[in-house]
C-alpha cells in the first residue's frame, strides 16, 4: 500500500513522471484491451504525429490560466470586485493584491500544468528516440523540433516565475526518483532552453502547409531564442537572432485586429498562437471573453445570458489612459463600458479583443497569440537600443508599429527615453496577451518592480477601476516586496521533497 500511495503521490503532486508498478496478482494491472499501451505505439510516422498532436494539447492548459500570472498581477488588470464572494480571495485575486504565499492553489495548479506537460514532451522524444518506425529523416527531426520548442518554451516560463526550478530532460523510471530532485540554477535551465531552441531552429521548416497551419516553425524558435537573449541582457545575441526573423516572410496585418478575428487564424503577422476550435463537442473550445467580461454583463457582451462571466482580467484606469489619443489599438483592445438589457450604460471597462461571435454559448473559436511579428520588431528596437542607443534601425522597427495604430513616429530620443516608449509601446500594442509582467521583470530589477507596482497600488486604491460596494481593502492589499519578483515554491512540492527550496520572503 505504502508503495502505491507514493506512486499517486508523485504522480499528482510532482507531476514530472513515474513507471508503472508490477503486480502479478493485482487486478488493478489488467491490461485495458480497449486501450493502445504506450510500447505498442510509435510505430509509424501517424503515430509519432498523433503523440505529437497530443501534447500540443497541453498548450491549452498552460495558456487559459496564464493572465492571471502574467496579466492579472500588474498594472494591466484587476478584477470586477464581488463583495458578496470572497471565495477566490486566497486563489486568483491573490495575484492581483499581492497576497500570494506557497500554498496558494493557482501557483499548485499551474506548476502541475507544467510539468505535466514537460513529462509529456520528454516521454514522446524518448519513444522516438527509441522508435524502430521507418520515418522521412526530415519529418522526424521537424517532430523532434517541435517538441523541443514546447520544451524550452515551458521552462523559459518556469525560470522566470520561481528561479531556479526542477530541470528534467527525461522520464523518471520509478517514483522514489521525484522525491530527489533538486531545483537546478537558472544558468543551467537557461542553457537548456538555448539549447533546445538552437536545435528546433535548425530543424524546423519556414511553414507548413494549410493543413498543418498553427505548428512550431523556424520563425517561433529564433523568436523566442531572441527573447531569451533579451531576457538575459545578452543583446548582440538577441539582435543576430531576431533579425533572422525578418526574411522569413511575417509582416503586420494591416487591420490590428485581424489578429485576434477567428476567421484569420495563424495570418501573416502570427508567429505562434496556441490553437482552440470552438463550435462542436470536441473539448478545444476557449472561452476567454467568459472569463474576461464583466460579471453581472450576462449576454450583453457575450450574446449568451445563460453562461454567467467571471469579471476577471479587467483593464485598469492606468491601463486604459495609457493609450495615445487616436491609437485605432484602444477600440480593438478593450472597451471601458457595456449597455446592459435595460440599456443602461455600464462603466466597467473589460477586454475585448477576443470577443467575436460564436454559435455555441462558452465555447469561442478565438486563437491565443503566443508571438507575432510586431513583437519581434518590439523587441528588436529594444534591443539595438540596449546595445548601441537608438538607430535609425530601432526607430524603423518601433515606428512600424506605430504606424500600423494610426500614430506619428517618434524621434530625437536619449536611449532612456527610447527604453520607456518601447515598454510603453509593448503595453499597448501587447495588452492582454500575457507579456506584461515578463516585461516588466525584464526591465526592472526586484527593487525597482516592488517601487513601480507599489506606485500604481496607491493609484488603483485611491480610485478602484471597479466600485468594491463598500469593502474597503485589507492591510495587506497591493503591498509590493522585492521578493516577489519571483513566485513562491508550491507548499505541496516542499512538503512531499523536503530537498526543494524555497525562494526566500515565502
Amino acid at each position: 500500500m505504502k508503495k502505491q500511495i507514493k506512486h499517486i503521490v508523485a504522480a499528482s503532486i510532482l507531476v514530472i513522471g513515474l513507471a508503472q508498478t508490477s503486480c502479478k496478482d493485482d487486478f488493478l494491472d489488467t491490461t485495458d484491451p480497449t486501450r493502445v499501451g504506450a510500447d505498442l505505439f510509435y510505430k509509424d510516422q501517424k503515430q509519432l504525429e498523433q503523440a505529437l498532436n497530443g501534447v500540443y494539447g497541453y498548450l491549452q492548459a498552460v495558456t487559459n490560466t496564464a493572465y492571471i500570472f502574467q496579466e492579472f498581477n500588474t498594472d494591466n488588470t484587476t478584477l470586477d470586485f464581488n463583495p458578496l464572494d470572497r471565495g477566490g480571495a486566497a486563489g486568483w485575486e491573490a495575484f492581483e493584491f499581492s497576497t500570494v504565499n506557497s500554498g496558494n492553489g493557482e501557483i499548485s495548479n499551474m506548476w502541475n500544468a507544467y510539468y505535466a506537460a514537460l513529462y509529456n514532451v520528454n516521454f514522446t522524444l524518448e519513444k522516438i528516440a527509441a522508435s524502430t518506425a521507418t520515418i522521412d529523416p526530415t519529418a522526424k527531426a521537424e517532430i523532434e523540433g517541435q517538441l523541443k520548442f514546447l520544451r524550452a518554451y515551458y521552462y523559459f516560463h518556469l525560470v522566470q516565475y520561481f528561479g531556479d526550478v526542477v530541470l528534467v530532460t527525461s522520464t523518471l523510471k520509478t517514483p522514489d526518483e521525484a522525491f530527489t530532485l533538486l531545483r537546478s540554477p537558472e544558468a543551467e535551465v537557461y542553457a537548456q532552453i538555448e539549447k533546445d531552441l538552437k536545435e528546433a531552429a535548425e530543424a524546423l521548416p519556414v511553414k507548413y502547409n494549410a493543413a498543418n497551419a498553427g505548428r512550431v516553425t523556424k520563425g517561433a524558435a529564433l523568436s523566442l531564442l531572441g527573447k531569451v537573449y533579451l531576457t538575459k541582457k545578452q543583446y548582440a545575441e538577441a539582435v543576430t537572432t531576431l533579425q533572422q526573423v525578418l526574411p522569413l516572410g511575417y509582416g503586420l496585418n494591416t487591420n490590428y485586429a485581424d489578429n485576434f478575428d477567428p476567421t484569420k487564424k495563424n495570418g501573416i503577422e502570427s508567429v505562434f498562437e496556441v490553437q482552440y476550435q470552438g463550435g462542436n463537442d470536441l473539448g478545444e473550445w476557449s472561452n476567454f471573453i467568459y472569463v474576461f467580461a464583466p460579471r453581472l454583463s450576462l449576454g450583453a457582451i457575450t450574446g449568451y445570458a445563460n453562461v454567467n462571466p467571471s469579471g476577471r482580467n479587467i483593464p485598469t484606469r492606468d491601463m486604459i489612459a495609457a493609450y495615445e489619443p487616436n491609437d485605432l489599438r484602444k477600440d480593438i483592445s478593450l472597451k471601458e463600458g457595456y449597455t446592459n438589457a435595460k440599456g443602461e450604460y455600464i462603466a466597467i471597462p473589460f477586454v475585448n479583443k477576443y470577443n467575436y461571435k460564436h454559435t455555441i454559448a462558452g465555447r469561442t473559436d478565438t486563437n491565443w497569440p503566443v508571438i507575432r511579428y510586431a513583437d519581434v520588431l518590439l523587441m528588436l528596437a529594444e534591443a539595438i537600443n540596449e546595445q548601441t542607443g537608438p538607430t535609425d534601425e530601432a526607430y524603423g522597427y518601433l515606428n512600424q508599429v506605430r504606424a500600423r495604430a494610426g500614430l506619428d513616429p517618434v524621434s530625437g530620443l536619449d536611449a532612456n527615453a527610447f527604453r520607456e516608449t518601447v515598454l510603453h509601446e509593448r503595453r499597448v500594442e501587447l495588452a492582454f496577451e500575457n507579456h506584461r509582467w515578463f516585461d516588466l521583470r525584464r526591465t526592472k530589477n526586484p527593487t525597482e518592480l516592488a517601487a513601480f507596482l507599489n506606485a500604481y497600488a496607491a493609484q488603483e486604491k485611491a480610485s478602484p477601476t471597479v466600485d468594491r460596494g463598500g469593502v474597503a481593502f485589507n492591510a495587506l492589499d497591493y503591498v509590493y516586496e522585492p521578493h516577489e519578483y519571483l513566485f513562491p515554491i508550491p507548499a505541496p512540492q516542499i512538503l512531499i521533497n523536503d530537498k526543494l527550496t524555497q525562494n526566500p520572503g515565502y
